[in-house]
C-alpha cells in the first residue's frame, strides 16, 4: 500500500466500508453524530483522500457518491505490519502481548483467538 491514510481519513474510510459506497452528507451526519466537524471539513476531506486515490468518486444526479478504492483488509494488514516493525522491532508475540495486556477479552474472544493459534499451528 503506497499511501499511508491518516488518522480522521481511517475514521471516514472505516464509515465507507461500512456503509460500501456514501454522499458526503451521509458520512458527515455519521461523523458530526460522534465529533464537532463541519459539513465542508468534510467534503474537504473527501476531496483530498481521492486525489491521494483512498477513494473513488462517481456523480450520481446533482452530486457525488464515493466508495473505497482501497480495502479494509490490505489497510489493515499494511498498517498492522507497519506498525509491527516501527514498534515491536517486527516482533509478533510482542505485539500480541501487548495488546492483550492493554484490554480484557471475553471468553468468546479468548477462544478465537485460541482456535486461530491452533490453526496457525496445524497448518505449519
Amino acid at each position: 500500500m503506497s499511501v499511508k491514510p491518516t488518522e480522521s481519513e481511517l475514521e471516514i474510510l472505516g464509515l465507507i466500508w461500512e456503509m460500501e459506497k456514501a454522499s458526503v452528507r451521509e458520512v458527515h451526519e455519521r461523523l458530526s453524530a460522534s465529533k464537532d466537524t463541519g459539513y465542508t471539513t468534510t467534503l474537504k476531506q473527501m476531496q483530498v483522500m481521492f486525489s491521494k486515490g483512498l477513494l473513488e468518486r462517481y456523480e450520481e444526479g446533482r452530486g457525488h457518491i464515493y466508495k473505497p478504492a482501497i480495502s479494509q483488509k490490505e489497510t489493515q494488514s499494511s498498517l498492522v505490519k507497519n506498525f509491527m516493525s516501527l514498534a515491536f522491532g517486527g516482533s509478533a508475540k510482542k505485539l500480541v502481548m501487548q495488546a492483550l495486556g492493554q484490554s480484557e477479552p471475553s471468553k468468546e474472544e479468548i477462544e478465537e483467538i485460541r482456535a486461530f493459534l491452533n490453526k496457525l499451528e496445524n497448518d505449519k
